[in-house]
């Protein structure tokens, strides 16, 4: 479980741009917050993200509950789409094999290539870390 402060910041986050499908979602009124719950594909694994109505300011953030990973078919189309769409690539994929990103609401996101690691590209091969991840 996830808590976010913006459910739609999140939403094109998790959704739109690392592609994570919502399988379910639960409004709770009376305990205002929404449970939104996203997958890889239907049957699969979940996370669930908490997003709790009143909660005005940031949640503090750790490394040290580790991170989310997710294997993707292509490394380095999916960093280059998500750069496309704004988003910071922390630990960019040198060793065509692995990445890190975060969520709106500061979550790791590794991404790990799908079967063998791909030979190394520019202009990922020789760029250099970013904030944290």
């Amino acid at each position: 479980m996830l808590r976010v402060r913006d459910l739609d910041a999140a939403l094109e986050f998790f959704v739109t741009q690392l592609g994570l499908l919502e399988t379910r979602r639960k409004d709770v009124p009376a305990g205002r917050f929404t449970l939104v719950f996203l997958a890889t594909e239907p049957g699969a694994p979940e996370i669930e993200l908490t997003h709790n109505w009143d909660q005005s300011e940031d949640y503090s953030t750790g490394r040290n509950f580790g991170h989310l990973a997710y294997r993707v078919d292509d490394i380095y189309a999916t960093c280059e789409r998500l750069q496309a769409s704004g988003v910071t690539i922390n630990r960019p994929p040198r060793d065509g094999y692995m990445a890190f990103v975060r969520s709106p609401d500061l979550v790791s996101v590794e991404l790990l290539q799908k079967g063998e690691r791909l030979p190394p590209r520019e202009p990922w091969a020789s760029m250099p870390n970013t904030g944290e991840w």
